[in-house]
């Protein structure tokens, strides 16, 4: 199964859930699913997107920390849930190595966001992925 096809339906459900305030977030998971459901592991999807969900505020003051100078509320949707989606696998589920992870957020970035944001991206993930290298293996 394509995990990169599932970042990126990822990325579109927690954008649309954001964008659409109120929506309904098991509606938008389905519909986004089943459009790939014959390329994409389902499962894989919603793992990220209730784990990014679950862990928002967290991930949010991570993204805040590693990013001073950009308030939470300045950077772009689209932006946002790229960051938020390579932090929670980064952080909070560790199923893929830190530098694939920043690896995809950055193509992600260079895909669906703006001029700058893959530079972006890869600024904060970086400075992410340093300050969790000496926890990470106090962890396992």
């Amino acid at each position: 199964m394509n995990r990169h096809l599932g970042r990126i339906v990822a990325m579109q459900t927690l954008y649309e859930n954001e964008f659409r305030e109120g929506s309904d977030l098991s509606e938008i998971k389905s519909r986004n699913i089943g459009e790939y459901s014959d390329k994409v592991d389902d499962e894989f999807i919603i793992s990220i997107v209730d784990g990014v969900l679950k862990h928002k505020k967290e991930i949010d003051q991570t993204i805040q920390e590693s990013a001073p100078e950009w308030p939470i509320d300045q950077i772009s949707i689209i932006d946002k849930n790229i960051l938020r989606i390579s932090i929670y696998e980064m952080v909070f589920s560790k199923d893929v190595p830190p530098k694939v992870s920043i690896n995809e957020a950055v193509e992600l970035g260079k895909q669906f966001g703006g001029e700058n944001s893959s530079k972006f991206i890869n600024g904060v993930l970086g400075s992410v992925h340093e300050k969790n290298l000496g926890t990470k293996d106090t962890k396992k």
